[in-house]
Parts: C-alpha cells; structure tokens; sequence
C-alpha cells in the first residue's frame, strides 16, 4: 500500500497571523473550559462586555425578515447602499452613488474583496504599523507583499509621512490608512491626512481608509473623512455596524468609492463581479443600515464625560498612570482600544508574548501582545476599552502584579556577606 501524504496547507499562510485570535485565545478557551473565568481583552466585541444594539435597529430588522429569504443583489439591498450614500453626502462627498456602494459581509470580507480585484503577484500596499493584522493577511493572501510604514509611539503614533514617501515604488498600488486607529487610538490630524492624499494622487495610488471608528471620538479629538480631501485618485471607505452601532454579529460592513470614478470602472466592475461569486452578504442585517445611519447616534453620550466608553478610557488612563512599569505614549482618542507599553528600563527583557501568556496563565486576563500589530518593537500589548471601569481597575491591579513578579525575576540577588567578611576579617 503507498505511503500517504501529508495535507498541508497553503504556502501563502506561512507568514500570515493573527494572535487576536491565536494561539493565546485558543489556550484562553482550554482554561475556560476547564472552569476558570478569563477576562477576555483581545478582541473589541462590545457584545460580551453588555452593550446592546439600538432596539430601533433591531425592530428594523426584524420587520423585513420577510424580505430577507432570497438573495438581494451582490453590491446589496438598495436602501442600505442609498443609506451610506446619504451619510457620505451629508460629509460633503458628492460624487458617491448607489452604484459605488458595496455590502459586505463585514468590514472583514471586503478588506479581502477589494484587494483581491486591485493585486497582482508581487503588487505593494502601504499599511500602517502597529497596523490591524487582517490588512496585511489579506494582502499576503491575494499575491501582494505588505509593506508597513511607521507609526511611532514617539510620534503619538501618527504616521511618519517622510518615511511614507520613501516606501513608494513603482510596484506600489495602494495605502491603507486606519483612523480612528485600530490599535492605538490615534486620531490622525486633517494636515497628515492631506499629506497622504497629496502622495497618494502624486503616485496613481488608491487609498483605501478603514474609518469604522469614525464616531468613536473622545475629549477634543475631531475625525476628518478620508473621501473629502481626495480629488484625483480613487478612494475607498470602509465602514459599518459592528462598533459604533455594537452590532458585530450582525455581519454588516460597507465600502463606498469616491474619487477618480472615471478612471475606475474596469476595478470597480471586477470588485462586482467577487461580489457577485459570493452571491450576497447576509440579507437581514442589511435592513438595519438605513435605521442606523438615519437615525440617533447614540454613540455620542457613550463617549462623552459620564459616558460609559468614556470613563472606562480615563480607568485605563489614570491606572497606567498610577503604574510603576507601565506608560501610554498618548492617551487614546478614538476608537475602543488602548495600545499600553511596559517600562523596559523597570523590567528588563520584557517580552510581550511572555507577558501576555503569564498574565493569562496566572491572572486568567487575555491580552494581545503589541508585535501581533506588525512592529518591530516587544515591549506593548493591546487592550480593548469596553469593560466597565470596575473591571478595568481589577484587570489593571491583576497586570501590575505580574509585572512585579517579572521584575523581582529579572533583579540580580544580593549578596549576603560572612560576619567575619563584613568586619575585614
């Protein structure tokens, strides 16, 4: 009888990772199962942590179920599409139709859609560092190499346009650009914004803007939209309810183009025509999007003074703060998340996956280590924003404590000396 190969997996996943939902989330789940409780901070799902989807949406939903058994078309239900345009337009973009809106099942699925039909073997995106992993999977995943332009803790994570410029070459198609940033919280200045947009128009490059937490804004941080400064190149933006409406498990995301439309028909028909091979997103939670966008932002209190989001950043701000070992190169002002670094010169050798795996083996609290985010850099780790502030406080006084235990490990013992060694016998 032959001897039987081994299945192996695709060569294309050899670099491609995703520890938000690795390997420490698997070892998360194994302890769960054996009974323990573990604070779950890897991942911005608001649902776990007690937030509720607008009943408006909801009822929405629910009253067009009957709509919802067939396929729709493959770009989506038109009165989600028109939803999207009405918001676009109300931002100041113009030049956005129906016909350039496409639902998706997720923002995640049209990450992979919209590369897919830009990317040929070996074909460049410029995608920030810490970056949001899937962006530079997919890229992998479509034939195309990453590269990752700074954005560094000493420049209050906003990005390094010299260093931006410098990474464009002529394989170069495109630049992701994602703000309010998932990791860091950054919110990126409307001059950098320009800056981009100027070398993105310069070059013949898309622009692709991953905006979903758009109106998750804090203290006097200001979102500009990507869409409105962009004239002559073609621009992509990403959005949709699983955040600022907490509706992740509604599946629901949307990309909308703007821009150098002329230009772009021969793509645009290619992204309809992967659009078209999955037959459509998920119908019913398509209905919720015109009640969504038109509707009460409630997303405003949340992130105000006295708004839970709100209080639950300030936990986080004034316990690394109060911290020995820990900093906040700036606090966050947007988005769910707080990218935290260990003091390297109180911990030597800190490592943030040994970190991370300590504090789940030993605290039962799930973090993502800072290197998941594509830098080159060990010494931060992620954590979502969404528990209440108590929690926060718990989790904060359960990561000190492995922090000290780190640092008594890594200071060298004293020396006892002989009584006869001490008198200079």
């Amino acid at each position: 009888m032959p001897k039987r190969s081994e299945f192996l997996p695709s060569q294309r996943l050899r670099e491609v990772k995703y520890e938000i939902r690795g390997e420490l989330a698997n070892r998360a789940l194994e302890l769960e199962h054996r009974g323990y409780e573990i604070i779950s901070l890897n991942i911005g799902n608001p649902g776990v942590f007690g937030f509720r989807t607008p009943e408006t949406m909801r009822l929405a939903m629910i009253e067009n179920l009957g709509q919802s058994e067939a396929y729709c078309h493959q770009k989506g239900v038109f009165p989600a599409r028109e939803a999207v345009v009405m918001r676009q337009q109300s931002r100041g973009v113009m030049d956005v139709t129906s016909d350039h809106v496409f639902i998706g099942n997720g923002v995640s699925e049209l990450i992979d859609l919209v590369l897919r039909a830009l990317l040929n073997p070996g074909d460049e995106v410029l995608i920030p560092s810490p970056d949001y992993p899937l962006w530079t999977a997919s890229t992998l995943l479509n034939g195309g190499k990453p590269v990752h332009y700074p954005c560094a803790p000493e420049n209050l994570f906003q990005p390094n346009i010299d260093a931006l410029a410098s990474r464009i070459t002529p394989h170069t198609r495109a630049i992701v650009v994602i703000n309010p940033n998932n990791p860091t919280g950054a919110v990126y200045s409307a001059d950098v914004l320009r800056d981009i947009v100027r070398l993105a128009e310069q070059h013949g490059l898309i622009i692709l803007a991953d905006e979903i937490y758009d109106q998750m804004l804090f203290d006097d941080a200001e979102f500009v939209p990507m869409a409105t400064l962009v004239e002559d190149t073609l621009c992509g933006t990403f959005s949709g309810l699983s955040k600022v409406y907490r509706a992740s498990g509604y599946r629901v995301g949307w990309v909308s183009f703007n821009g150098a439309l002329d230009r772009s028909h021969d793509y645009l028909h290619a992204l309809e025509l992967l659009a078209s091979l999955r037959l459509c997103a998920n119908v019913p939670g398509q209905w919720a999007v015109q009640t969504a966008l038109g509707g009460y932002q409630s997303i405003a209190a949340l992130c105000q003074p006295g708004g839970r989001l709100y209080e639950s950043r300030q936990t986080i701000i004034d316990a690394v703060a109060a911290s020995e070992f820990l900093h906040l190169p700036h606090a966050p002002m947007g988005a769910m998340y707080a990218f935290v670094g260990a003091d390297t010169k109180a911990i030597p050798g800190f490592d943030d996956q040994a970190f991370a795996l300590e504090l789940l083996e030993s605290e039962h609290v799930l973090v993502a280590p800072g290197s998941s985010f594509n830098v080159p850099y060990r010494n931060c780790f992620r954590m979502t924003t969404l528990p209440d502030k108590d929690t926060l406080a718990e989790v904060f006084t359960r990561i000190n404590r492995v922090l000290a235990h780190q640092q008594s490990r890594h200071q060298k013992p004293r020396l006892e000396l002989a009584p006869d060694e001490v008198k200079g016998g």
